[in-house]
């Protein structure tokens, strides 16, 4: 196992004849991340990343299951309260370092290995894009642009709401609402989409089917974009979202995959990027670098056999069966974590 610098609230009392922790502190000890652990936590953030089932909302469960969500503040060797932030004339109670702030954030910085896999699987398209910076690449650019606009609404959103989002809809129960509803929406999705295809087609229909994402304006990229904030209560799936959002501006399955996944190198390279700024240290501070390092490399192996997988499985299939699954996830839920009780 990884080791981790805290000793249990009972060695602290112990040893804390000499000095104890503040009476106002119910100190616990950390629980350590084992191999096993970040393993788990890599091969669930690779899996559910891009398939459209809800990584963050599997997440929350197996860091559930693997008893990393407690809020008890930790303590270090001498008995004193860890911080994540120290009280200040601002923050007089300060913002104690706890399990649950840790796992987190770990679930949300290992998304750079899922970010890793689709810059390699989607290399030329990000090449692409950058010779459209340099203005040798007229699509490449367009692209750009729309990912942009599609990355936008999220990226305001999310600064102004994730610590409300953070406070309130991390739960079980907020998880199983939204893979309910995100499973109507996806039986509704595939239902509008085959219609749509079954229809006799114009020659505009031709021609946006036949040019892919070049077919996209700034307008459907920003409505796939405002899809995407909805993502944001955990158990929807940024993914399910996007290429729903594909779907009704006309992609065909493929399309939509493929733009879902290079809007989400931008969204989750930001995501990640602000989580480990805010509390990268205090998830250091309680994993240290190895475990982190572990999920990461898991993350992006297991990332990019699915997103070949799901690209082949939504050419053929669509996205019925996962439909399915998240109505079987959400039984599941209810019956361990409320019938059981």
């Amino acid at each position: 196992m990884f080791s981790v610098p805290f000793v249990s609230a009972q060695s602290a009392a112990s040893a804390g004849k000499q000095q104890a922790a503040p009476a106002t502190n119910a100190a616990t000890a950390a629980r350590e991340l084992s191999t096993g652990d970040a393993i788990i936590l890599g091969v669930v953030e690779g899996v559910t990343e891009f398939l459209p089932i809800s990584s963050t909302g599997h997440l929350i469960i197996a860091t559930r299951l693997l008893h990393l969500d407690s809020d008890q503040p930790l303590v270090g060797s001498d008995g004193k309260p860890l911080w994540h932030k120290k009280p200040s004339a601002k923050n007089p109670a300060g913002e104690p370092l706890t399990m649950k702030l840790a796992a987190d954030t770990y679930t949300v910085v290992i998304q750079a290995g899922a970010i890793a896999a689709v810059a390699l699987l989607y290399w030329s398209q990000f090449m692409a894009m950058l010779r459209g910076v340099q203005g040798r690449d007229l699509e490449g650019r367009r692209l750009l642009i729309n990912v942009m606009i599609a990355f936008i609404p999220a990226a305001v959103i999310g600064f102004l709401a994730h610590s409300w989002i953070d406070e309130h809809l991390f739960s079980v129960r907020a998880v199983i609402i939204a893979q309910v509803a995100g499973a109507f929406l996806m039986i509704y999705a595939e239902w509008w989409r085959r219609n749509r295809e079954s229809a006799p087609a114009d020659a505009t229909t031709n021609r946006e089917v036949s040019a892919g994402l070049t077919a996209l304006t700034p307008m459907k990229a920003a409505a796939i974009g405002g899809l995407q904030c909805i993502a944001m209560w955990p158990g929807t799936s940024r993914s399910m979202m996007t290429i729903v959002g594909g779907y009704f501006v006309g992609l065909d399955p493929r399309r939509s995959a493929e733009f879902s996944f290079l809007l989400g190198f931008v969204t989750l390279s930001a995501a990640s990027l602000y989580k480990g700024l805010k509390s990268g240290g205090a998830m250091i501070h309680v994993f240290g670098l190895p475990p982190i390092l572990l999920g990461a490399v898991i993350a992006a192996i297991t990332a990019a056999i699915c997103v070949k997988f799901l690209v082949h499985w939504l050419t053929k299939h669509g996205l019925m069966a996962f439909a399915w699954y998240r109505l079987a996830v959400a039984t599941a839920l209810v019956v361990v974590f409320y019938l059981q009780k």
